[in-house]
């Protein structure tokens, strides 16, 4: 334990940055999880059934990178003298992706447990599908390690609430109750009974105090193990920087590091061999290297076990092996739906409702569900049953009024191989934008469907509807935003969120009605290219209209009063801008020629981006205002998104 606690003293004084108390005082937990409690194989970080391991305070990163360099998972010393430098695997935070054996990008605090949660779903959901009498292949825990700050943090509280309605008993995580933030002693500002808390939310609790000897956490974990229908917490009251002369138990040993003299003197209180930084003696790396073959021991068993499913079930050990390779059925988009003008209006979270019910049959792991808003999402996959309480069967979860908890657990979903997606209104993206921003930078292919798109909400006025909502999302790295504008656009934006493989996908659909265009008009890359020719003029066109989703057809009125002036137009549909701006310099240049200047953009959110593409020229008709409380129409004609304005601007653009 030493060891652990002097590599992350040394670490974090090297970087001259980071937090070297908490994993100084976590190390028993680690220590207990890593060699004696979790099976896991360090030569192999994605063997299927291992247990996993989510450090929610990510803060104490050290902690988890001493763990795997020194129980063989394939980090070097190197990689830990490099902690929190340029091109360094040992990040400041954990990165899903940068190292074997880091299950999820924490840091932010809550979002760690909250995904964990997700996890331990995921685990119980797989084992409802793919475990048979005799042949359990799914037999996996979660663990945490959670701080004051996660359970603090509202995610947390969402998240751990619905953990403990679903009895998710393989879920463990530890609370580290070591009195101590950035601002001094918990006390000023977090007084609360945790562990009441915790109860009342359905877990069981254990308190340890002080007592963390390492038979006591032993103990504790198995006495959790044994309670199969709840979650635990186990309460651990831990000294922040445990042997530090000086800062121990202080803030400051919170996020700076000790200092050369204070690190002197906390290795002379361990009786530590040497002075020498990231010394590691021989006998203590030997110690832990000598588990690998424990872990090894462990998956072979388990293959054997598969191998015997396999010849038993064979069907579904293939299914089962292409769910986690993130493999979708061979063929499953040959027919995606498609529909004519003749079908009426038809609202795109509608036409959202009946390509789910498509992709929900050919895709088995597609599973979702909503912040209990699944009669106005549409997004309930018929006949798919619901998950719920000891009963994981289901392809539908009913999150409640927990938007920022359910963006956590649909990343821990995805992370643990299913397709899952979850829905509420765009408005209330603004609470799962931290869960968004992960799935973008973990490059997981979570699908976050969002109705209720714009000022088309009507009645329910500026509260609810979204106006800065689509610049916020086009604006964060990796994530591909889609707003379609009618029922083929959507069902090929669909096709595009299930086929992602490392990037998330937000789907933003009207709640109003909005005409069908011919699908002959709509290529099946329209959403792969970002943006379309749906319309063209005879030769080069005067002026050129680009829109998305349901102002694509704003737009297209104002096209047809144009024409009527002689004027020659050119309609784009512009479903996913992420995706167009992906695009080669000919492609853009070929749906947008340089040649043509004139330009209007047509959206009922916030013009920010827009000006990049209708350029110096151009004009943005959009909201530069909240909305306001009438009928959708009232407020699309008062706001200038009419097709007789947007063919003013455009007049307005030529005179120039």
């Amino acid at each position: 334990m030493n060891t652990i606690r002097t590599l992350s003293m040394d670490a974090v004084q090297k970087a001259n940055s980071g937090h070297p108390g908490t994993p100084m005082a976590l190390a028993p937990l680690a220590y207990v999880l890593y060699t004696r409690v979790m099976e896991h194989n360090p030569k192999n970080a994605k063997w299927a059934d291992r247990d996993r391991f989510v450090l929610s305070c990510g803060h104490a990163s050290m902690l988890l990178y001493s763990m795997l360099y020194l129980t063989g998972y394939g980090l070097t010393l190197d990689d830990l003298k490099n902690f929190r430098q340029l091109g360094s695997p040992t990040a400041g935070h954990p990165e899903y992706g940068h190292a074997a054996g880091i299950e999820t990008t924490t840091g932010p605090l809550g979002q760690g447990i909250s995904t964990a949660v997700g996890m331990a779903l995921g685990e119980r959901m797989l084992a409802e599908r793919y475990n048979r009498d005799g042949h359990e292949i799914v037999d996996h825990y979660t663990y945490v390690i959670a701080s004051d700050g996660d359970l603090q943090e509202g995610i947390s509280h969402e998240a751990s609430s619905l953990a403990g309605h679903l009895g998710l008993g393989r879920l463990i995580a530890f609370w580290d109750d070591n009195h101590i933030s950035i601002e001094g002693d918990t006390a000023i500002s977090f007084t609360e009974d945790v562990a009441a808390r915790y109860e009342a939310y359905g877990w069981h609790v254990q308190n340890l105090g002080e007592d963390i000897g390492l038979d006591r956490i032993e103990e504790a974990l198995a006495n959790a193990k044994d309670v199969t229908d709840r979650p635990s917490l186990i309460v651990v009251r831990t000294h922040i920087a445990p042997g530090s002369p000086n800062k121990q138990d202080t803030h400051e040993a919170h996020g700076s590091p000790l200092g050369d003299e204070e690190i002197k003197l906390t290795k002379q209180a361990y009786n530590w061999p040497s002075e020498e930084p990231f010394f590691v003696p021989e006998e203590a790396l030997a110690h832990f290297r000598s588990l690998e073959g424990k872990g090894e021991e462990l998956e072979s068993a388990w293959n054997e076990r598969f191998a015997a499913y396999r010849e038993a079930f064979p069907e579904l050990a293939d299914q089962f092996e292409r769910q986690l390779s993130r493999e979708l059925p061979e063929g499953w988009d040959a027919e995606v739906p498609t529909k004519g003008p003749d079908s009426g209006m038809i609202a795109t979270r509608k036409a959202s409702q009946d390509v789910i019910q498509w992709a929900a049959a050919q895709v088995p792991e597609m599973v979702g569900g909503s912040a209990d808003l699944a009669p106005s999402t549409l997004t309930l996959i018929k006949d798919g049953g619901s998950v719920n309480t000891a009963s994981y069967g289901g392809r539908n979860f009913h999150f409640g009024i927990r938007e920022h908890g359910m963006g956590a657990i649909v990343n821990g979903l995805t992370l643990s191989g299913f397709r899952a997606f979850g829905a509420g209104f765009f408005i209330f993206s603004d609470y799962m934008k931290a869960s968004i921003r992960l799935a973008a930078l973990m490059h997981i292919p979570s699908t976050f469907v969002f109705t209720h798109d714009s000022i088309g909400v009507g009645e329910d006025g500026p509260t609810h509807q979204p106006i800065e909502q689509l610049a916020t999302l086009r604006a964060t790295p990796n994530i591909n935003v889609v707003r379609p504008a009618g029922f083929n656009e959507t069902a090929l934006a669909w096709r595009f969120a299930l086929s992602a493989t490392d990037t998330p996908t937000a789907l933003a659909l009207s709640r109003q009605g909005v005409p069908v265009w011919d699908p002959a008009g709509v290529p099946s890359d329209a959403i792969e290219r970002g943006a379309y020719v749906l319309a063209d003029s005879d030769g080069e066109p005067d002026v050129i209209l680009i829109a998305s989703g349901t102002e694509v057809h704003v737009a297209n009125d104002a096209r047809k009063l144009l024409e009527e002036d002689g004027v020659k137009v050119r309609l784009v549909s512009a479903p996913c801008l992420d995706r167009f701006e992906a695009q080669d310099q000919a492609y853009r240049d070929e749906v947008l020629p340089p040649s043509v200047t004139a330009r209007v953009a047509v959206e009922a959110a916030a013009p920010l981006g827009w000006h990049r593409w209708v350029g110096d020229r151009g004009a943005v008709v959009a909201m530069t205002t909240f909305g306001a409380s009438a009928p959708a129409g009232a407020l699309y004609k008062h706001f200038g998104f009419t097709g007789e304005n947007v063919a003013d601007v455009a007049r307005g653009v030529l005179k120039g």
